[in-house]
């Protein structure tokens, strides 16, 4: 929390705080996706595989350019930590540009875009079973990018040398580990911030601070993405269940979580896999 202000307002105090936000970022000339193309490609479309991502862990999976997968509750309601990567692991999930493309909380139409040099999209939302939920009166909303994931260091920090093994940066990092035969030390470099799945989240009004809260989520309700480069995902099942209470511990009530890959008999029509950004990276020289 801000201390108590230690100078006075000025005179235009007011006249400074009314004045009109401007959008960082207008995204009218943004390339925006073809939903009723993708939705139309999932006809016939075939389950290739189904997974089940253990409360408390992590679990990798990989996509092919040009299937669907769904991030799904199963048995009751929990939120994971989603990191993606190319399947090369050259490009990583921007948190931070996708907040500032798209806003706080994505949903059908959304992309997930990669970092610097490519900034393109590596995967599209292509439905959400919780866009009825909108923002509630707390200015809460679900699928975050404005928090990171829940870690060790801090939870050590703020327990005074707690350790705790299965915060979900331990858990996507064992994961990607395992996945691609890193060793541990380099897989930890490559976990980024992520896409809060089913996490109901917003920042209060008179602190700023950033809440969780009970995530609407229930068994059956899904998230589903369709891949626009080869990915390989990493999911956490977060060790703060549904978010109601605490994270980073074995107290709350945790659930598995499910993810579907789709392959469908055609890619969506006029659908090609996007090009790396077109800025020439000179940087002025």
């Amino acid at each position: 929390m801000h201390p108590k202000p230690r100078h006075d307002a000025p005179k235009d105090a007011d006249a400074r705080r009314a004045l009109a936000p401007v959008i960082c970022y207008p995204v009218e000339t943004l390339p925006q996706p073809d939903l009723p193309a993708y939705l139309a490609a999932r006809d016939g479309w075939e389950k290739v595989d189904d997974l089940r991502v253990p409360p408390r862990e992590a679990v990798a999976f990989e996509v092919p350019a040009g299937h669907f997968f769904r991030i799904t509750s199963v048995e009751g309601p929990q939120v994971g930590d989603l990191n993606l990567f190319s399947a090369d692991l050259s490009e990583r999930f921007y948190s931070g540009k996708t907040r500032a493309l798209h806003g706080s909380h994505l949903s059908r139409g959304d992309r997930m875009w990669s970092g610097f040099p490519m900034l393109r999209p590596m995967a599209t939302i292509t439905e959400d079973t919780l866009d009825w939920y909108g923002i509630d009166p707390h200015g809460g909303s679900v699928h975050d990018v404005i928090g990171t994931r829940c870690d060790p260091y801090t939870h050590s920090l703020l327990s005074e040398g707690g350790q705790y093994h299965h915060c979900c940066h331990s858990n996507l990092t064992r994961a990607l580990a395992e996945a691609r035969g890193l060793p541990l030390e380099e897989a930890e470099t490559l976990v980024h911030d992520v896409l809060n799945v089913f996490m109901c989240t917003g920042f209060t009004r008179e602190t700023g601070q950033y809440f969780m809260k009970a995530s609407p989520v229930r068994p059956g309700d899904y998230l589903e993405f369709f891949a626009e480069i080869d990915l390989l995902g990493v999911l956490s099942a977060c060790p703060g269940g549904d978010c109601s209470s605490e994270h980073s511990s074995d107290a709350a009530a945790c659930f598995p979580l499910g993810v579907e890959i789709y392959r469908p008999q055609g890619a969506p029509e006029g659908w090609a896999p996007p090009a790396p950004n077109r800025y020439d990276r000179s940087h002025g020289l």
